[in-house]
Protein backbone atom coordinates (compact mmCIF):
# COMPACT_ATOMS: atom_id res chain seq x y z
CA UNK A 1 0.00 0.00 0.00
CA UNK A 2 1.54 3.25 -0.99
CA UNK A 3 1.69 6.37 1.40
CA UNK A 4 -1.21 8.67 1.50
CA UNK A 5 -0.69 11.87 -0.87
CA UNK A 6 0.83 14.85 0.42
CA UNK A 7 2.91 13.15 3.17
CA UNK A 8 5.90 15.39 3.52
CA UNK A 9 8.97 12.73 2.73
CA UNK A 10 12.90 12.98 3.21
CA UNK A 11 13.36 14.22 0.07
CA UNK A 12 10.98 17.17 0.43
CA UNK A 13 13.30 18.38 3.07
CA UNK A 14 16.04 21.03 2.75
CA UNK A 15 16.36 21.97 6.11
CA UNK A 16 19.56 19.28 7.91
CA UNK A 17 19.38 18.47 11.12
CA UNK A 18 22.93 19.99 11.71
CA UNK A 19 21.08 23.33 10.56
CA UNK A 20 18.10 23.36 13.11
CA UNK A 21 20.40 22.44 15.42
CA UNK A 22 22.79 25.30 15.11
CA UNK A 23 20.18 27.79 14.68
CA UNK A 24 17.97 26.56 17.66
CA UNK A 25 21.46 26.31 20.19
CA UNK A 26 22.16 29.93 18.94
CA UNK A 27 18.49 31.13 20.02
CA UNK A 28 18.19 29.48 23.31
CA UNK A 29 22.06 31.07 23.84
CA UNK A 30 20.67 34.64 23.48
CA UNK A 31 16.93 33.16 25.03
CA UNK A 32 19.32 32.81 28.15
CA UNK A 33 21.23 35.94 27.77
CA UNK A 34 18.43 38.03 27.33
CA UNK A 35 17.22 36.63 30.84
CA UNK A 36 20.20 36.78 32.46
CA UNK A 37 20.00 40.36 31.57
CA UNK A 38 16.73 40.95 32.13
CA UNK A 39 15.63 42.82 29.04
CA UNK A 40 12.54 42.27 26.89
CA UNK A 41 11.50 40.54 24.20
CA UNK A 42 13.83 40.86 20.99
CA UNK A 43 11.82 43.20 18.94
CA UNK A 44 12.16 43.02 15.06
CA UNK A 45 12.84 46.02 12.79
CA UNK A 46 13.36 45.90 8.97
CA UNK A 47 16.72 46.05 7.50
CA UNK A 48 17.99 49.92 7.53
CA UNK A 49 16.50 51.24 10.69
CA UNK A 50 18.19 54.18 12.08
CA UNK A 51 19.95 53.12 15.21
CA UNK A 52 19.17 56.20 17.85
CA UNK A 53 19.90 56.97 21.14
CA UNK A 54 18.46 60.23 23.46
CA UNK A 55 20.13 62.08 25.79
CA UNK A 56 17.31 64.15 27.94
CA UNK A 57 17.65 66.99 30.37
CA UNK A 58 14.70 69.01 32.32
CA UNK A 59 15.13 72.54 33.49
CA UNK A 60 13.08 73.60 36.12
CA UNK A 61 11.06 76.96 36.07
CA UNK A 62 11.30 79.41 39.11
CA UNK A 63 8.83 78.52 41.35
CA UNK A 64 5.61 81.45 41.75
CA UNK A 65 3.84 83.31 44.20
CA UNK A 66 0.09 82.47 45.56
CA UNK A 67 -2.33 82.12 42.58
CA UNK A 68 0.31 83.28 40.42
CA UNK A 69 0.34 81.14 36.92
CA UNK A 70 2.72 78.86 37.00
CA UNK A 71 5.34 78.23 34.20
CA UNK A 72 6.32 75.23 32.30
CA UNK A 73 9.64 73.43 33.03
CA UNK A 74 11.84 73.11 29.90
CA UNK A 75 12.36 69.51 28.64
CA UNK A 76 14.61 68.74 25.88
CA UNK A 77 15.68 65.51 24.39
CA UNK A 78 18.30 65.51 21.76
CA UNK A 79 18.71 62.29 19.37
CA UNK A 80 21.82 61.04 18.79
CA UNK A 81 22.23 59.13 15.48
CA UNK A 82 23.82 56.14 14.92
CA UNK A 83 24.54 53.53 12.13
CA UNK A 84 21.87 51.17 10.30
CA UNK A 85 20.82 47.67 11.44
CA UNK A 86 21.79 45.62 8.86
CA UNK A 87 22.35 42.07 7.40
CA UNK A 88 25.33 40.82 7.89
CA UNK A 89 27.10 37.83 6.19
CA UNK A 90 29.68 35.06 7.87
CA UNK A 91 31.12 31.89 6.06
CA UNK A 92 32.91 28.88 7.37
CA UNK A 93 34.13 26.39 5.19
CA UNK A 94 36.03 22.67 6.40
CA UNK A 95 38.13 20.20 3.73
CA UNK A 96 37.55 17.06 3.18
CA UNK A 97 41.23 16.23 4.45
CA UNK A 98 40.66 18.21 7.74
CA UNK A 99 37.40 15.10 8.07
CA UNK A 100 40.00 12.59 6.97
CA UNK A 101 42.51 13.69 9.23
CA UNK A 102 40.86 14.68 12.24
CA UNK A 103 37.35 13.20 11.95
CA UNK A 104 34.27 15.07 11.56
CA UNK A 105 33.47 15.76 15.23
CA UNK A 106 36.44 17.64 15.31
CA UNK A 107 36.69 19.31 11.91
CA UNK A 108 33.15 19.41 11.61
CA UNK A 109 31.46 19.97 15.17
CA UNK A 110 34.36 21.77 17.00
CA UNK A 111 34.30 24.47 14.27
CA UNK A 112 30.44 25.03 14.11
CA UNK A 113 30.30 25.36 17.92
CA UNK A 114 33.17 28.08 17.70
CA UNK A 115 31.76 29.96 14.43
CA UNK A 116 28.35 29.94 17.00
CA UNK A 117 30.45 31.63 20.12
CA UNK A 118 32.17 34.05 17.71
CA UNK A 119 28.92 35.48 16.05
CA UNK A 120 27.46 35.84 19.17
CA UNK A 121 31.00 37.97 20.33
CA UNK A 122 30.25 39.74 17.44
CA UNK A 123 26.95 41.45 18.93
CA UNK A 124 27.85 41.41 22.40
CA UNK A 125 31.41 43.47 21.35
CA UNK A 126 29.39 46.07 19.67
CA UNK A 127 27.16 46.50 22.38
CA UNK A 128 30.02 46.70 24.71
CA UNK A 129 32.08 49.38 22.62
CA UNK A 130 28.31 51.35 22.52
CA UNK A 131 28.27 51.15 26.46
CA UNK A 132 31.70 52.79 26.61
CA UNK A 133 30.27 56.03 24.66
CA UNK A 134 27.48 56.21 27.64
CA UNK A 135 27.21 60.09 28.51
CA UNK A 136 26.93 59.87 32.40
CA UNK A 137 30.14 60.22 33.28
CA UNK A 138 32.02 60.38 36.68
CA UNK A 139 35.26 59.66 39.03
CA UNK A 140 35.78 57.52 42.14
CA UNK A 141 38.78 56.87 44.08
CA UNK A 142 37.73 53.44 44.78
CA UNK A 143 36.75 50.12 42.58
CA UNK A 144 33.27 49.81 44.94
CA UNK A 145 32.63 53.04 45.80
CA UNK A 146 32.55 53.33 41.39
CA UNK A 147 30.16 50.87 41.40
CA UNK A 148 27.73 52.52 43.78
CA UNK A 149 28.02 55.48 42.24
CA UNK A 150 27.59 54.39 38.62
CA UNK A 151 24.88 52.40 40.25
CA UNK A 152 23.40 55.36 42.12
CA UNK A 153 23.68 58.32 38.90
CA UNK A 154 21.58 55.67 36.61
CA UNK A 155 18.84 55.69 39.09
CA UNK A 156 18.94 59.75 39.93
CA UNK A 157 19.11 60.25 36.41
CA UNK A 158 15.75 58.16 35.74
CA UNK A 159 14.34 59.45 38.32
CA UNK A 160 14.51 63.10 37.15
CA UNK A 161 13.04 61.99 33.99
CA UNK A 162 9.92 60.46 35.84
CA UNK A 163 10.89 56.93 35.04
CA UNK A 164 10.67 53.43 36.76
CA UNK A 165 13.94 51.78 36.80
CA UNK A 166 13.21 48.16 37.56
CA UNK A 167 16.90 46.67 38.09
CA UNK A 168 20.65 48.09 37.45
CA UNK A 169 22.95 45.86 35.41
CA UNK A 170 26.45 46.62 35.54
CA UNK A 171 29.93 46.02 34.09
CA UNK A 172 33.24 45.42 35.25
CA UNK A 173 36.77 44.54 34.45
CA UNK A 174 36.84 41.13 35.63
CA UNK A 175 40.31 41.22 36.81
CA UNK A 176 39.53 44.47 38.96
CA UNK A 177 36.03 41.83 39.94
CA UNK A 178 38.34 39.60 41.41
CA UNK A 179 41.03 42.02 43.29
CA UNK A 180 38.04 43.63 45.21
CA UNK A 181 36.38 39.73 45.53
CA UNK A 182 39.24 37.94 46.67
CA UNK A 183 38.56 34.96 48.82
CA UNK A 184 35.22 36.46 49.71
CA UNK A 185 32.26 33.79 49.22
CA UNK A 186 30.66 34.55 46.15
CA UNK A 187 29.60 32.57 43.44
CA UNK A 188 30.80 33.06 40.26
CA UNK A 189 29.04 32.19 37.11
CA UNK A 190 29.81 31.04 33.26
CA UNK A 191 27.39 30.47 30.59
CA UNK A 192 27.90 31.10 26.65
CA UNK A 193 31.39 32.56 27.69
CA UNK A 194 29.89 34.93 29.79
CA UNK A 195 30.90 35.40 33.01
CA UNK A 196 28.65 37.14 36.07
CA UNK A 197 27.74 37.32 39.46
CA UNK A 198 24.00 37.64 40.66
CA UNK A 199 22.81 39.91 42.87
CA UNK A 200 26.39 41.68 43.69
CA UNK A 201 26.43 45.13 45.35
CA UNK A 202 22.84 46.13 44.86
CA UNK A 203 23.44 45.16 40.82
CA UNK A 204 20.41 42.51 39.24
CA UNK A 205 23.53 41.12 37.54
CA UNK A 206 27.23 42.17 37.57
CA UNK A 207 29.04 41.01 34.39
CA UNK A 208 33.22 40.61 34.30
CA UNK A 209 34.50 41.75 30.71
CA UNK A 210 38.51 41.21 30.00
CA UNK A 211 40.33 44.57 28.87
CA UNK A 212 39.80 44.24 25.12
CA UNK A 213 36.14 45.21 26.19
CA UNK A 214 36.16 47.33 29.43
CA UNK A 215 39.88 48.76 30.61
CA UNK A 216 40.64 48.02 34.27
CA UNK A 217 39.72 51.09 36.80
CA UNK A 218 36.30 51.72 34.70
CA UNK A 219 32.48 50.55 35.76
CA UNK A 220 29.28 50.76 33.72
CA UNK A 221 25.79 50.61 34.49
CA UNK A 222 22.58 51.45 33.11
CA UNK A 223 19.00 50.28 34.03
CA UNK A 224 18.13 46.81 32.25
CA UNK A 225 14.70 49.23 31.28
CA UNK A 226 17.32 51.26 28.86
CA UNK A 227 18.43 47.67 26.76
CA UNK A 228 16.61 46.56 23.71
CA UNK A 229 17.60 43.82 21.57
CA UNK A 230 16.89 44.87 17.81
CA UNK A 231 17.13 42.21 14.98
CA UNK A 232 16.02 41.62 11.19
CA UNK A 233 14.52 38.62 10.68
CA UNK A 234 16.76 36.44 8.35
CA UNK A 235 13.67 34.51 7.32
CA UNK A 236 12.02 37.36 5.04
CA UNK A 237 10.54 35.68 2.25
CA UNK A 238 11.73 37.93 0.26
CA UNK A 239 15.44 36.61 0.30
CA UNK A 240 14.12 33.39 -1.26
CA UNK A 241 13.29 35.21 -4.46
CA UNK A 242 16.60 35.55 -5.01
CA UNK A 243 17.35 31.66 -4.66
CA UNK A 244 18.77 31.81 -0.67
CA UNK A 245 16.87 29.58 1.74
CA UNK A 246 17.93 29.82 4.95
CA UNK A 247 16.78 27.72 8.74
CA UNK A 248 15.60 29.60 11.13
CA UNK A 249 13.95 28.38 14.12
CA UNK A 250 10.77 29.42 16.55
CA UNK A 251 9.06 32.69 16.89
CA UNK A 252 11.48 35.31 16.91
CA UNK A 253 14.19 34.04 13.98
CA UNK A 254 17.62 36.15 15.17
CA UNK A 255 19.78 34.01 12.57
CA UNK A 256 19.53 32.00 9.43
CA UNK A 257 22.18 29.01 8.92
CA UNK A 258 23.01 26.84 5.76
CA UNK A 259 25.08 24.00 5.31
CA UNK A 260 25.78 22.95 1.54
CA UNK A 261 28.64 21.16 -0.03
CA UNK A 262 31.03 23.12 -2.78
CA UNK A 263 31.69 20.07 -5.15
CA UNK A 264 34.25 22.33 -7.24
CA UNK A 265 36.65 23.00 -4.17
CA UNK A 266 35.26 19.94 -2.27
CA UNK A 267 35.15 21.49 1.17
CA UNK A 268 31.66 21.77 3.20
CA UNK A 269 30.43 25.50 3.34
CA UNK A 270 28.28 27.32 6.29
CA UNK A 271 26.75 30.24 5.76
CA UNK A 272 25.20 32.65 8.71
CA UNK A 273 23.15 35.88 8.22
CA UNK A 274 21.77 37.70 10.96
CA UNK A 275 20.93 41.37 11.43
CA UNK A 276 21.38 41.62 15.42
CA UNK A 277 22.08 45.13 17.50
CA UNK A 278 21.70 45.11 21.43
CA UNK A 279 21.40 48.97 22.20
CA UNK A 280 20.43 50.81 24.78
CA UNK A 281 17.75 54.07 24.04
CA UNK A 282 18.93 56.75 26.65
CA UNK A 283 22.93 57.47 26.14
CA UNK A 284 22.84 59.66 29.14
CA UNK A 285 21.09 56.36 31.22
CA UNK A 286 24.78 54.74 31.07
CA UNK A 287 26.96 55.61 33.79
CA UNK A 288 30.67 54.96 32.76
CA UNK A 289 32.45 55.86 36.00
CA UNK A 290 36.72 55.44 36.14
CA UNK A 291 38.72 54.88 39.56
CA UNK A 292 41.07 57.26 40.06
CA UNK A 293 42.60 57.35 43.19
CA UNK A 294 44.67 60.68 42.68
CA UNK A 295 42.23 62.31 44.78
CA UNK A 296 43.77 61.41 48.10
CA UNK A 297 45.67 58.65 49.41
CA UNK A 298 45.34 56.58 52.48
CA UNK A 299 46.20 58.06 55.94
CA UNK A 300 48.94 56.38 57.83
CA UNK A 301 47.09 54.96 61.24
CA UNK A 302 49.30 54.40 63.82
CA UNK A 303 49.05 54.14 67.60
CA UNK A 304 49.22 57.38 69.73
CA UNK A 305 52.84 57.15 72.05
CA UNK A 306 52.46 55.79 75.53
CA UNK A 307 53.55 58.88 77.54
CA UNK A 308 50.51 61.12 76.17
CA UNK A 309 48.17 62.23 77.83
CA UNK A 310 44.37 62.55 77.42
CA UNK A 311 41.17 62.32 79.29
CA UNK A 312 43.37 62.66 82.53
CA UNK A 313 45.39 58.80 81.82
CA UNK A 314 48.49 57.97 80.22
CA UNK A 315 47.91 55.95 76.90
CA UNK A 316 50.66 53.95 78.46
CA UNK A 317 48.13 53.16 81.08
CA UNK A 318 45.17 51.72 78.91
CA UNK A 319 47.24 50.00 76.22
CA UNK A 320 50.93 48.93 75.25
CA UNK A 321 52.28 46.85 72.00
CA UNK A 322 49.84 48.51 69.88
CA UNK A 323 50.90 48.22 66.18
CA UNK A 324 49.05 48.78 62.95
CA UNK A 325 50.49 46.34 60.08
CA UNK A 326 48.19 46.28 57.01
CA UNK A 327 44.62 46.27 57.85
CA UNK A 328 45.22 45.02 61.10
CA UNK A 329 45.50 46.42 64.45
CA UNK A 330 47.00 44.17 67.24
CA UNK A 331 48.80 44.42 70.98
CA UNK A 332 46.88 44.81 74.62
CA UNK A 333 44.32 46.91 75.64
CA UNK A 334 44.22 47.09 79.78
CA UNK A 335 41.09 47.18 82.00
CA UNK A 336 40.21 50.83 82.76
CA UNK A 337 37.46 50.87 85.84
CA UNK A 338 35.61 53.92 85.24
CA UNK A 339 36.27 54.96 82.23
CA UNK A 340 38.38 57.62 80.63
CA UNK A 341 35.49 60.08 81.18
CA UNK A 342 33.26 61.61 84.11
CA UNK A 343 30.41 60.58 81.67
CA UNK A 344 29.65 60.70 77.53
CA UNK A 345 30.63 57.68 75.52
CA UNK A 346 34.15 57.42 77.43
CA UNK A 347 32.52 56.91 80.80
CA UNK A 348 32.50 53.42 82.43
CA UNK A 349 34.51 50.22 83.24
CA UNK A 350 36.03 49.08 79.58
CA UNK A 351 38.73 48.78 77.31
CA UNK A 352 39.68 51.84 75.08
CA UNK A 353 42.53 52.25 71.89
CA UNK A 354 44.02 55.58 71.08
CA UNK A 355 45.36 55.95 67.10
CA UNK A 356 46.22 58.74 65.55
CA UNK A 357 46.17 59.69 61.77
CA UNK A 358 48.60 61.60 59.16
CA UNK A 359 47.85 65.10 57.70
CA UNK A 360 45.53 64.13 54.53
CA UNK A 361 46.37 65.53 51.12
CA UNK A 362 45.29 68.80 49.58
CA UNK A 363 41.56 68.58 48.96
CA UNK A 364 40.75 66.73 51.27
CA UNK A 365 37.81 68.47 52.90
CA UNK A 366 36.11 65.89 55.92
CA UNK A 367 38.07 62.55 58.08
CA UNK A 368 35.86 61.09 59.56
CA UNK A 369 37.32 58.33 62.17
CA UNK A 370 36.15 55.67 64.96
CA UNK A 371 34.72 52.27 65.39
CA UNK A 372 31.81 50.61 63.28
CA UNK A 373 29.53 49.88 64.71
CA UNK A 374 30.41 52.31 67.64
CA UNK A 375 29.35 52.80 71.59
CA UNK A 376 26.65 55.80 70.23
CA UNK A 377 28.99 57.98 68.73
CA UNK A 378 29.35 57.23 65.54
CA UNK A 379 32.51 58.73 63.21
CA UNK A 380 33.93 61.95 63.99
CA UNK A 381 35.23 64.57 62.14
CA UNK A 382 38.69 64.82 62.76
CA UNK A 383 39.77 67.91 60.68
CA UNK A 384 40.55 70.29 62.97
CA UNK A 385 41.82 68.17 65.45
CA UNK A 386 45.58 69.41 66.19
CA UNK A 387 47.11 66.42 67.45
CA UNK A 388 44.87 63.93 64.90
CA UNK A 389 44.04 61.20 67.26
CA UNK A 390 40.95 59.44 68.67
CA UNK A 391 39.95 57.45 71.74
CA UNK A 392 37.64 54.47 70.92
CA UNK A 393 35.61 52.21 73.37
CA UNK A 394 36.16 48.99 72.59
CA UNK A 395 32.89 46.50 73.29
CA UNK A 396 33.32 43.80 70.45
CA UNK A 397 36.92 43.10 69.22
CA UNK A 398 35.33 40.54 66.49
CA UNK A 399 33.02 42.89 64.91
CA UNK A 400 34.12 46.63 65.27
CA UNK A 401 36.28 47.71 62.96
CA UNK A 402 38.32 50.88 63.27
CA UNK A 403 37.58 52.73 60.21
CA UNK A 404 38.50 56.56 58.89
CA UNK A 405 36.16 58.15 55.96
CA UNK A 406 38.49 61.00 53.72
CA UNK A 407 35.99 62.89 51.78
CA UNK A 408 36.63 66.21 49.47
CA UNK A 409 34.12 68.73 48.22
CA UNK A 410 32.82 66.70 45.28
CA UNK A 411 31.55 63.94 47.55
CA UNK A 412 34.66 61.14 46.45
CA UNK A 413 35.22 59.14 49.49
CA UNK A 414 38.27 56.81 50.21
CA UNK A 415 37.72 54.15 53.29
CA UNK A 416 40.12 52.58 55.41
CA UNK A 417 38.68 49.68 57.42
CA UNK A 418 40.62 47.54 60.48
CA UNK A 419 40.31 44.81 61.70
CA UNK A 420 40.72 44.61 65.54
CA UNK A 421 40.73 40.88 66.49
CA UNK A 422 43.95 40.59 66.88
CA UNK A 423 43.94 42.92 69.96
CA UNK A 424 44.50 41.17 73.51
CA UNK A 425 42.04 42.12 76.21
CA UNK A 426 43.55 41.75 79.54
CA UNK A 427 41.80 39.56 82.39
CA UNK A 428 39.83 41.78 84.71
CA UNK A 429 41.18 41.11 88.13
CA UNK A 430 38.83 39.80 90.35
Amino acid sequence: MSAKAGLTKVANLSVTAREVDFVTRFNQNWEALREIMGISRPIKKAAGTRLRSYTASVTLADSVGEGESVPYSQATVTEVSYSDITIEKYKKAVSIEAVDKYGADIAVEKTDDEFLNQLQNVVLGRFYTFLNTGSLTGAESSWQMALAMAKGKVLNKFASMNKTVTEVVGFANILDAYQYIGSASITIQTQFGITYVKDFMGYKTLFLLPADYIARGKVIATPVDNIDLYYVDPGESDYKRLGLDFTVQGVTNLIGFHAEGNYDTVVGEVLAIMGMTLWAEYLDGIAVITVDDSFYKDLTISPEVGSKETYGHLVSSYQSDVAVNGDAVTGTLNFIEGGLAQSGPLAGDGYFLCLKWSEPETGVTSVKVGLVPSAGTGLVEGIGDIDRDVVCKISDIVNQRFTVVQSDAAGHKNIQVYDLSGLTLEDVEA
